[in-house]
């Protein structure tokens, strides 16, 4: 018995709307990865994670007991748990993730505050006022929960003095600048990707690296946010040697994991296929750069490629310490 698509995705509404996120984490241990990094609070520019890297270990972890429903009759217990989730954050049962996880999520953020950093950016975060964006209600439709939620992203922005976002993921980064203005009357806030910005200082290596890295485009940078030269530029800058797989750049292969949710068997076809191409390359590592691809390409990999985010390849020559 296939799983209930349309509890499976209303779980995940209702949780946007009593609790502004699609999974069960706090503003607290959302904004945990800041500590010690002396970012200030706040501002006319800030660093805007959207929460898709916080969430990351929570959907992994809610994607291994989708996967043990798929196709049984367990199935039904998601239509059950979608009744008592009114009433308890039954999702928090659902998706408990491992320390292990939450710390290099947590981690990945870290790396791109510090490189902004490096490259001497100024920029604060909202710590736990920032809202998670919306990118998972928005691609599984759930319009009228979505734009709701979007304009309550926006007056939040607007009412804390913030004129100017550097998102950290693709689909956050898409949300912000292409999708929210066609939603929300007046939007005026200027939104670029964090490697746009690092592409445009002129940061360099504090010490040396190599290795040849393939690159694995996200499909929302590439095809909706013309983010392709930026991250083989900035590893290119860092002393790697880029290597591109077939089907890349505007053309890139489908990690897999926009329908994990629903249909993780799929999914997980569609990943093992995507790292057969970036196997091809014979390289030291791939460079991801959407958290919801190094989840998926990870998983399809196993031990056979080493997949890391982009972040930590650059973190290595541009960051002290």
């Amino acid at each position: 018995m296939p799983l209930p698509t349309g509890d499976v995705i209303g779980l995940m509404v209702d949780n946007l709307k009593r609790r502004k996120t699609v999974f069960p984490i706090s503003p607290r241990k959302a904004a945990a990865w800041a500590r010690d990094l002396g970012i200030p609070r706040g501002g006319e520019t800030v660093l805007y994670t959207g929460s898709l890297y916080q969430l990351l270990p929570y959907m992994v972890a809610a994607v291994k007991n989708m996967e043990l429903m798929e196709n049984s009759i367990l199935s039904r217990m998601v239509t059950v748990g979608r009744f008592f989730n009114r009433f308890i954050n039954v999702s928090a049962f659902i998706a408990r993730p491992s320390g292990a996880d939450v710390k290099r999520y947590g981690g990945i953020i870290r790396n791109i505050a510090r490189l902004l950093q490096a490259a001497g950016v100024g920029f604060g975060y909202l710590y736990e006022d920032e809202l998670y964006a919306g990118a998972l209600a928005y691609d599984m439709g759930a319009d009228a929960a979505f734009e709701a939620h979007a304009k309550l992203v926006y007056d939040g922005l607007k009412q804390h003095g913030v004129r100017s976002l550097i998102t950290i993921d693709p689909h956050t980064t898409n949300m912000l600048r292409s999708v929210y203005p066609n939603l929300i009357d007046g939007y005026d806030l200027e939104v670029k990707s964090y490697l746009e910005v690092l592409a445009a200082t002129d940061v360099k290596p504090v010490r040396e690296v190599s290795g040849r890295v393939a690159v694995h485009d996200s499909c929302v940078y590439a095809r909706y946010e013309g983010v392709i030269d930026e991250p083989r530029e900035l590893l290119t800058r860092a002393g790697y040697s880029v290597l591109e797989p077939n089907e890349a750049r505007k053309l890139t292969h489908c990690c897999g994991g926009p329908i994990e949710s629903l249909f993780p068997g799929t999914a997980h076809e569609i990943g093992k296929k995507r790292v057969q191409q970036l196997a091809a390359c014979h390289a030291d590592g791939v460079a991801t750069m959407c958290p919801i691809c190094m989840a998926t390409l990870q998983k399809a990999a196993g031990a056979e490629v080493r997949i890391d985010d982009i972040s930590g390849y650059l973190a290595k020559a541009f960051c002290e310490g």
